[in-house]
């Protein structure tokens, strides 16, 4: 794969060349994406695990072109996590709200043991933080839903 084309699905399409917060835009693309294909589960599932296994794929040479380790602009790992982060919950106001930030909270704070997913060499230190964020998030906000019954 050439570098160019490794960077354009790094950068999720360029959006992690935004100068700032780039994975919070990410973030919040990977949620457009959760809300367009809310109402088709199976497309929706189908696209996230084709981005996970995209992202695998692309961040090793991303990050070995930029000569950085985990580089900003590398963010198709912000876009799988969130998107397993909304994997199975309902459509509202403040499920968006609420797992948006706590994803973006987790993914920040790096909790324990994300911190060493994180320490993993190359694509797979990448990526492996984000989707552990995203199953923490995802794990918490089914907990909240269930018994706080934010929906």
């Amino acid at each position: 794969m050439s570098d160019k084309l490794a960077r354009l699905f790094a950068t999720f399409f360029y959006i992690g060349d935004i100068p700032i917060a780039p994975g919070s835009a990410a973030s919040f693309a990977g949620m457009l994406i959760w809300i367009i294909l809310y109402k088709v589960p199976v497309i929706f599932i189908l696209l996230m695990i084709a981005i996970t296994v995209l992202g695998f794929v692309v961040s090793t040479p991303a990050e070995k072109a930029s000569k950085e380790k985990d580089p900003s602009f590398i963010v198709i790992d912000e876009v799988s996590g969130v998107m397993i982060s909304f994997l199975f919950l309902p459509l509202s106001v403040p499920v968006l709200v609420t797992t948006f930030f706590l994803f973006r909270a987790f993914d920040m704070f790096k909790l324990y043991p994300v911190n060493k997913f994180e320490e993993i060499e190359g694509g797979a230190g990448i990526m492996m933080d984000d989707i552990i964020a995203g199953i923490y998030t995802n794990l918490t906000m089914q907990v909240a839903i269930r018994w706080a019954g934010i929906v």
